[in-house]
């Protein structure tokens, strides 16, 4: 079986939704998870656009347990 995971590097659910909830954390994260997926366009969109994306995140977070992935180029 796989070791199922959240979005920030692998953190368990709790801990990753603990970190979307406070906006600033959220958005760095996001952003270094984009790039770190190797999704650059996407990285830079979260950089100018994070604010709005954030609460996209968390209730994708609470829902899917998956941050909002809008673009995946």
């Amino acid at each position: 079986m796989a070791k199922k995971s959240s979005d920030y590097f692998g953190l368990g659910y709790l801990v990753s939704l603990i970190l979307a909830i406070i906006p600033f954390t959220a958005w760095i994260l996001g952003v270094v998870t984009r790039f770190k997926e190797g999704k650059i366009v996407a990285g830079i969109i979260r950089i100018f656009g994070g604010w709005l994306i954030w609460l996209l995140d968390l209730i994708f977070m609470i829902k899917d347990k998956k941050i909002c992935r809008l673009l995946n180029i």
